[in-house]
């Protein structure tokens, strides 16, 4: 135990293990790695995956709630993990390489070095995959394999889907996917452990001698010496005292799209007059931290099922569904999750009827144009920030998941899920114009919890970018951010994936940069 490091890595999560675990492949280079949450060593609660729906709102969840929603789900909660893996180690499991189309706009957006050109080499390097292609990687520590269609049910919505005009297609083979479905792929091994970062990347090397990692380490401010950060204060075990850490080298915060801008803003960078409202010291009047906060809003529509639904399953949401509301699309704008669940968590409040044996298609707005806020409840390192996503308040994210609920229900009436498909629970046959089913989905939606984009990487000439395209948090030196708070906008895939992608990018801007 030493209180010096070249290297201090502040959230062991989807990025951060990444990033902890490729710099110290250099066997003369230091890292201390803090994460607040327990190990998940040896924690099957954690590592067997078809257990995740667990996690949520559990001891392993930060269950952050959302302010009051004027058009959306006030009761909803964003699930932020609070272990070892972050949310790799507290998810589903689904893998996605992002489209091309979304790398190269970030790219556009006076981001040199993010396009798919750049990107897909970090997907192949981190990837062990059985899928086909010259493309994917062999080797690398994250296994990703694709579903086996052991699911009657998803077998039979896979037919309906053909019925009603929706293909079946390979995901992930290098072309984007904008009208298509099929068994996803998941990054978890065959004997069901989801191959987390922290499960790829940190346990195969957690004997380095030059990687210190500590959990149990909550951090409560970055430090500096004038404009460079020199590194991190973390709370004691006796819950008073702070233990500081200094790096020698550069901090790398990667807290998650909640947590890096709270932790921003406790150590004063953020937007000026927020931070003098609740007390904070100006370090950088930086107004995009905590800003253009970015997410999946989910509806959901299930049925009872007139059959037995199946007992085992790999997560229990195996399928996914793309397609586009709107012709001249070079991307889908909307996507559905396969649950072969019900899924009540925020029907049953409103009266829905539920079901233990049913299944549920639940579309989600890939491109929300609804950007909401973080930001801090006081100065006080323990209160939750206030997480705003201002769901709803752009129509575009409604007209989406109406027509979403539409589409699910013309599949539902395919001759191939006839056998399986018994009543429509929620939102039930009496919700039929758009405003019924409107009204429907602004009290019972979810999220895919893929909150991002409130640190964002931007171009010089954007005022709202927090990071330059090295990720570099710009008016301080030393202090960098990845995780999916750098995103300058969320992919239109589950993001996981680009996540780990984003800490192999990190560790090689940071080795290019010694």
């Amino acid at each position: 135990m030493t209180d010096e490091y070249d290297y201090i890595v502040v959230g062991g999560g989807t990025a951060g293990s990444v990033v902890a675990a490729r710099l110290t492949e250099d066997p003369s280079v230091t890292v201390c790695l803090l994460e607040a949450g327990p190990s998940d060593v040896d924690d099957d609660a954690v590592l067997s995956l078809t257990k995740w729906m667990a996690l949520l709102e559990s001891g392993y969840d930060w269950d952050y709630l959302v302010e009051p929603q004027e058009s959306g789900n006030s009761f909803l909660r964003h699930a932020r993990a609070r272990v070892l893996g972050g949310c790799s180690s507290h998810n589903s499991c689904i893998a996605f390489w992002a489209p091309a189309e979304d790398l190269d706009e970030w790219a556009s957006l006076g981001l040199p070095g993010w396009s798919a050109a750049d990107v897909f080499p970090l997907y192949k390097r981190l990837e062990t995959n059985d899928g086909p292609g010259e493309h994917h990687g062999r080797s690398g520590p994250v296994t990703i394999r694709s579903v086996k269609p052991h699911d009657p049910t998803g077998v039979a919505l896979l037919e309906a889907c053909a019925q009603a005009g929706i293909p079946q297609v390979e995901f992930n083979s290098g072309t984007t996917v904008t009208h298509g479905a099929n068994w996803f792929q998941i990054n978890a091994r065959e004997d069901g452990t989801r191959s987390s970062a922290s499960v790829s990347y940190l346990h195969p090397v957690l004997d380095r001698p030059n990687l210190d990692v500590r959990t149990g380490a909550r951090v409560r401010r970055l430090t500096f010496d004038g404009k460079r950060c020199t590194g991190a204060e973390y709370l004691a075990d006796d819950l008073i005292h702070g233990v500081p850490l200094r790096a020698r080298r550069e901090v790398i915060l990667s807290s998650g799209a909640i947590d890096t801008p709270k932790l921003l803003m406790l150590s004063g960078i953020g937007p000026a007059e927020h931070l003098r409202e609740v007390g904070v010291d100006v370090l950088v009047d930086s107004p995009g931290v905590g800003s253009n906060l970015q997410d999946h809003p989910e509806g959901v529509i299930q049925w009872d099922a007139k059959r037995p639904m199946v007992t085992e399953s790999t997560q229990w949401w195996e399928i996914g569904i793309f397609t586009t509301t709107e012709d001249g699309l070079d991307r889908p704008d909307l996507m559905f999750h396969y649950g072969s669940v019900p899924f009540d968590m925020n029907t049953l409040r409103h009266g829905y009827p539920t079901t233990e044996n049913g299944f549920c298609l639940t579309p989600n707005v890939t491109r929300s144009r609804s950007t909401g806020t973080v930001r801090l409840r006081s100065r006080d390192y323990r209160d939750k920030p206030r997480v705003d996503p201002r769901y709803f308040s752009d129509p575009h994210d409604m007209r989406v998941m109406t027509y979403g609920i539409r589409l699910a229900r013309k599949i539902a009436s395919q001759p191939a899920l006839a056998e399986w498909a018994g009543a429509e629970l929620a939102p039930g046959p009496d919700a039929q114009s758009d405003d019924e089913i409107a009204d429907y989905l602004r009290k019972t939606h979810n999220t895919v919890y893929h909150p991002s984009c409130t640190a964002k990487m931007g171009g010089d000439d954007d005022p709202m970018a927090v990071l330059d395209a090295r990720l570099r948090v710009r008016g301080v030196d030393g202090l960098r951010v990845a995780d999916g708070s750098a995103m300058p906008f969320l992919v239109a895939v589950n993001p996981c994936i680009t996540t780990m992608a984003i800490g192999e990018k990190c560790a090689d801007l940071l080795k290019a940069d010694a």
